[in-house]
């Protein structure tokens, strides 16, 4: 009976499914079919596709007749998956093109109207829109990572191990997608395709960074943190996809003809969420509070990608790469004077004290606000991950050398990091939000108003709340962690 009923369920969601993909279908094959006669996506597409495998086989054939020269093979192979994954990525760069001409393009060109008024649900005309902007560059990228491979098996004998292949191939899909979603949602919410443009650089900047990020792990051959990745992009396509399906209406996209900069509103707007309402007691007590409790999802979300996601790296950075026992060295350790002489030896603060270390955490924090409003918050996360990577790789490292883990985060970590950790946090969640807010509609608290608003709760949390955390921090750093430092490993040198 409970065998039955479920299967029941299951037909029931597959026939929905199926009646709400097919109308979609409908979109995707009068968009494919418009894409495909527009010379001028076609014939760049085309271009890429046959030039650039070429070019990107010779560059590797001169490339192996350099290194041939100072034996160093390993090092340029490693170059040719990257040079697959380039050879994917740029056909496929083209789906944020498409994308962001799928609606604010047709509102322009006066074809949208006709579209919008078909029996067709916004659902339906969505996802159609979406598989239209994926399919035909995707398409190309494949057959250009295939024409260059066949290139580079003729001329050099290279193949991919099929893991290698299957993971390109996946990483070139769910990089197109994650640009097309969102793209599509770019153009939904903007008003002319030059809008949709400069916004774009929300989705292509971390898109290139993350090809560098990809260059590296291709270097070392590490498949299992590309896998990581790819893993990690299908869940932002999900969320893109929802948050697209969810935001996208029909009538609000007609009713848009024209976006203005009102600076005296925007003040307006920044002064009321920056300044405190009833004083100071009132900050504390209802503002802070409640803010903090508007941002839990972005907290929660933070707390997972920086310090869980940064201690898996950390993890993999020293099961990779551990460090020999004489690259600790105990005696530098022994007093506080050479304590600080060896922190300020790494370039990373002119000299150690209270001011450098509470300047160079503020600004890394306002760094890392500034590059969420242009990533939709993953560089500040990002830019946070690296440090809880590299604690949990010191960490994990004093278990070879006798030294308990825990002790050494106790010591090193936990007298400043109790009050440091929690701001970065703070500082990095309200960054994503404030870079993730510009994909809402302005009727619903999003868009550049969005944006205002959020900056002035940064501003308001940061000097509020972060600042003196963070001020506190840098001096119990400088003033008393290395003096426990002192107590507890001074001796092993």
């Amino acid at each position: 009976m409970i065998d039955a009923l479920e299967f029941g369920k299951i037909k029931q969601w597959r026939q929905s499914f199926w009646s709400d993909l097919r109308p979609a279908l409908v979109v995707t094959r009068r968009e494919v079919s418009d894409t495909m006669r527009d010379w001028r996506i076609v014939f760049p597409i085309v271009i890429l596709v046959t030039l650039f495998p070429f070019l990107a086989n010779f560059a590797a054939n001169e490339g192996i007749d350099f290194v041939n020269e100072y034996g160093a093979n390993l090092i340029i192979e490693r170059l040719f998956p990257f040079l697959m994954l380039v050879v994917g990525f740029f056909p496929s760069s083209f789906s944020l093109v498409i994308a962001l001409e799928t609606f604010v393009g047709e509102k322009e060109r006066g074809s949208l109207e006709p579209l919008l008024a078909t029996p067709l649900t916004d659902r339906q005309l969505y996802l159609g829109k979406l598989l239209a902007a994926t399919i035909p560059p995707v398409l190309a990228s494949y057959l250009g990572m295939g024409v260059y491979l066949a290139l580079l098996n003729l001329s050099m004998g290279w193949r991919p191990d099929p893991e290698l292949l299957v993971l390109a191939v996946l990483l070139s899909s769910v990089e197109a997608l994650v640009m097309v979603s969102g793209a599509v949602i770019v153009s939904s919410q903007a008003t002319s395709v030059r809008a949709a443009n400069l916004l774009a650089s929300f989705i292509i900047i971390p898109m290139a960074f993350l090809l560098q990020a990809q260059a590296g792990f291709l270097l070392f051959a590490d498949y299992a943190v590309l896998w990581w990745i790819a893993a990690f992009l299908v869940v932002v396509n999900i969320l893109l996809i929802r948050l697209g399906v969810r935001i996208f209406d029909r009538e609000h996209l007609l009713g848009r003809d024209l976006d203005y900069i009102d600076l005296s509103r925007a003040w307006r707007t920044f002064r009321t969420a920056v300044l405190p309402r009833r004083g100071l007691k009132s900050l504390y007590v209802e503002e802070i509070p409640t803010l903090l409790r508007a941002m839990r999802s972005e907290l929660l979300i933070t707390f997972l990608v920086v310090f869980v996601g940064g201690t898996l790296v950390g993890v993999w950075g020293a099961v990779k790469f551990p460090l020999p026992e004489v690259a600790v060295d105990f005696e530098r350790l022994s007093d506080v004077t050479m304590i600080e002489e060896g922190v300020a030896s790494t370039g990373l603060l002119p000299v150690f004290s209270t001011e450098a270390v509470f300047f160079n955490n503020a600004r890394a924090l306002v760094g890392g606000a500034l590059l969420s409003i242009f990533s939709l918050g993953v560089l500040g996360e990002m830019l946070l991950l690296a440090p809880i990577a590299l604690i949990a790789y010191a960490t994990l490292q004093m278990t070879p050398l006798g030294i308990s883990p825990w002790l050494f985060v106790t010591v090193f970590v936990l007298p400043h990091g109790i009050l440091e950790l929690p701001a970065a946090l703070i500082a990095t969640a309200q960054a994503m939000r404030m870079g993730d807010v510009i994909l809402e509609p302005p009727d619903d608290g999003g868009g550049v108003t969005g944006i205002v608003r959020e900056l002035g709760h940064f501003v308001k949390l940061f000097v509020a709340l972060v600042l003196p955390l963070l001020l506190i921090a840098a001096w119990i750093e400088v003033n008393i962690t290395p003096q426990l430092v002192v107590r507890l490993f001074g001796q092993m040198g």
